[in-house]
């Protein structure tokens, strides 16, 4: 058995004449003949009825069929995941990001790129950067956004965007009162921080060392997502990313500016000694869109 002649048997099946197959096939009718008979050897039973110029399957010719069908429903999808490669290299993307992102810039950015290319799909996953950086480094992702603190061995790092940290605080808490938060306005109230291995925690503890004060850490999590939805709910003061802030204000989130400066920096990573395909380059553009820069 071979693909000419499975092919064959279809155009059969659909125009019941081997007359109209052949046409269709652009071959001669013989030819149609001599390949269904070596077909119906190869299989071991008769696929059609033959009454009167007309060719009707039979009950295993029917059977036989559906099966086809199923064959060259799946031949179908292969052409177009090779017109995909053709045109951009691959038929998916797999991208992961810190949670900080996973509310605004990812979903921004992954928007505009599906618009301009719809026929690629899209992996998404939203994990801490550690994780973020193992999924890249064992290219089982294409692409990962993290913050700067990751092992940066084994993967392509990438500058990305650094943003300044405001003070998050509860809706009426007494450190709205202020139009700026310095680290000696942070003593005697409850303080959320992030994972100790976090470089802007550490960057913050410095300033904090520095000024001779000591913060009441009442909770630690490795999400700024989640020291937000804390701070929102009552449970104390933190440091965050505005971007991840943004999703909380007005909804019981106040952010107020914090002196000294400090930044959370973050990378775009990728897979080491294989070069980004025109679809990654093309949801890194967008995703420098969706930041603004």
């Amino acid at each position: 058995m071979n693909l000419r002649q499975v092919e064959i048997f279809r155009a059969v099946v659909t125009h019941r004449t081997t007359a109209r197959a052949a046409e269709t096939l652009r071959i001669s009718q013989p030819a149609v003949s001599k390949m269904l008979q070596a077909l119906e050897q190869s299989v071991g039973f008769p696929l059609f009825h033959r009454t009167k110029g007309r060719l009707d399957p039979t009950v295993e010719g029917q059977l036989f069929f559906q099966e086809v069908e199923h064959a060259f429903a799946g031949l179908a999808k292969l052409r177009g995941a090779a017109a995909r490669i053709r045109d951009y290299g691959s038929g998916e993307i797999r991208v992961a990001s810190l949670s900080a992102f996973s509310n605004n810039i990812m979903p921004q950015a992954i928007a505009g790129f599906l618009a301009k290319h719809p026929g690629i799909a899209i992996t998404y996953h939203s994990r801490m950067s550690s994780v973020v950086r193992d999924l890249v480094a064992s290219g089982q992702f294409d692409l990962g956004v993290v913050a700067d603190e990751i092992d940066r061995t084994g993967v392509e790092c990438r500058p990305f965007i650094e943003l300044r940290a405001a003070l998050a605080m509860p809706e009426g808490h007494p450190l709205t009162k202020l139009e700026m938060v310095r680290p000696a306005d942070l003593e005697g109230h409850n303080f959320l921080a992030l994972s100790p291995e976090d470089t802007a925690r550490q960057r913050a503890e410095a300033v904090f060392e520095q000024a001779g004060i000591k913060v009441r850490t009442v909770l630690e999590t490795p999400y700024t997502m989640n020291i937000c939805a804390m701070v929102a709910n009552g449970l104390g003061v933190g440091l965050v990313d505005p971007m991840a802030a943004d999703l909380f204000l007005n909804r019981g989130l106040v952010l107020r500016p914090f002196e000294p400066a400090l930044n959370f920096r973050t990378l775009l990573i990728l897979p080491p000694h294989r070069p980004p395909s025109r679809q990654v380059e093309a949801l890194i553009a967008e995703l420098h869109e969706a930041a603004g820069i």
